[in-house]
């Protein structure tokens, strides 16, 4: 449990430093002289990095070990911070949200090998439910006393704060955590360009890690869109909130992962044969909050506002379930490239839909009250992109795939 207690206190490290610009995101713009496009082109290069890196750090994983690609990540974010809080430019603040994303792409497929290493088979599902939720206590501090500190610090001191946390992260990572048990660091067999592109189209060629893919990506990216940069905007311009309200309202939706990550991981668990329904309906529902919130005459009051962060919080943990279906019949050393690609799903959609309401806010009145609810429909292609893709794969699985839950969750143990 230490090992895995410092690991989820890098990841919720690393999501603090993701978040952080979200509460910051009209200052930044006042900071920078940007523009709506401009300012989601932070959180869009942090996640395009995120993204584009994750099967390298799959390989690297099962190349070199958990633990030592987890410490050059946390490095990374921690040196992004402080270059943020120094940025006197645009392009400047750019390069030090890209090293952000860099040190923040590795943190959670390391942690998901952790638990795989450190846990029983009967423990994964939960241990991997119990993960992303309470990891987003990173993004709880980042929405709710993030607030109060950037205005009592002011920016430089703030991210100078932050990046002290990865610090602490660094020494703890190096004193508690090995790769397995009684093995500080692992070693996997050395792979070539040839053998890499090879064991990226293995893995990618199982329909169960395409699913799970498409599961990731259908439910990452509202929660995401919304915690990371355009929630804070779309309450207090797009329907009149205070920004103590907005924050509050984001505090809502990071309890509401928090909690329902593990009774998530529980269901799933003792019901794995219901994994894809749960994420069906989970989608539906926040499809259909989303749809009263924008079609409401007028500012949306804000309990409707706050119902609508319960149900996108409570149906966030769905995505995990994407890295249950990717690790069916998966070789132990293949299980990071597996996980990688699976969590490249969700920053892709997140990336896409973080981009498209940027877009669509400066081509309708600069971002003005009305066309926040016009951006936020961006999301229903690719809701419904993901849904399709999923009925595709789930009837590609293999019948074993959905017989018994040890069978079903686990990753295999053949060579």
């Amino acid at each position: 449990m230490l090992v895995w207690g410092v690991a989820l206190l890098a990841y919720a490290v690393g999501v603090f430093h993701r978040s952080s610009l979200a509460v910051a995101g009209l200052e930044a713009a006042d900071r920078f002289d940007l523009d709506a496009a401009r300012l989601s082109s932070f959180v869009v290069l942090q996640l395009l990095v995120y993204a584009v890196i994750q099967v390298p750090v799959g390989l690297l994983v099962d190349r070199y070990g958990a633990r030592q690609v987890l410490l050059l990540g946390t490095v990374s974010m921690s040196l992004g911070q402080v270059a943020f809080a120094i940025a006197d430019g645009y392009v400047t603040a750019l390069v030090a949200r890209a090293l952000v994303g860099l040190g923040d792409g590795v943190v959670f497929v390391c942690v998901l090998r952790l638990i795989v290493a450190w846990f029983p088979l009967r423990r994964i599902p939960l241990m991997t439910q119990l993960t992303g939720p309470v990891g987003q206590v990173g993004a709880l501090l980042a929405a709710g006393p993030a607030v109060w500190a950037l205005d009592l610090l002011g920016w430089a001191w703030f991210y100078l704060a932050s990046a002290a946390f990865g610090v602490v992260v660094i020494l703890a990572l190096l004193i508690a955590v090995g790769d397995a048990p009684g093995l500080r660091s692992s070693r996997g067999a050395s792979l070539s360009w040839a053998g890499a592109r090879r064991g990226v189209a293995i893995a990618w060629a199982r329909p169960s890690v395409r699913l799970g893919f498409w599961v990731h990506f259908t439910h990452h990216f509202s929660a995401s869109m919304v915690g990371l940069l355009w929630g804070f905007p779309f309450f207090v311009v797009g329907h009149g909130t205070t920004e103590a309200q907005a924050g509050a309202l984001l505090t809502v939706m990071l309890l509401s992962i928090v909690v329902a990550g593990p009774m998530t991981g529980w269901w799933i668990a003792r019901r794995p044969h219901l994994a894809l329904q749960h994420v069906v309906a989970c989608t539906v529902a926040v499809a259909t909050g989303w749809s009263i919130v924008l079609v409401w005459p007028g500012d949306a009051p804000v309990w409707l506002l706050a119902l609508l962060m319960v149900v996108v919080g409570v149906a966030g943990p769905a995505a995990l379930i994407g890295f249950e279906f990717g690790r069916i019949g998966m070789p132990a050393e293949r299980l990071g490239i597996a996980n990688a690609l699976v969590n490249q799903g969700g920053f892709i959609a997140s990336l896409g839909a973080i981009v498209l309401v940027g877009v669509v806010l400066d081509v309708t009145a600069k971002g003005g009250a009305a066309s926040y609810d016009l951006a936020m429909a961006v999301q229903y292609p690719l809701w419904l992109l993901g849904l399709l893709q999923m009925f595709r794969h789930r009837r590609a699985l293999p019948d074993r795939a959905h017989a018994r839950p040890a069978e079903r969750l686990g990753p295999s143990t053949r060579s």
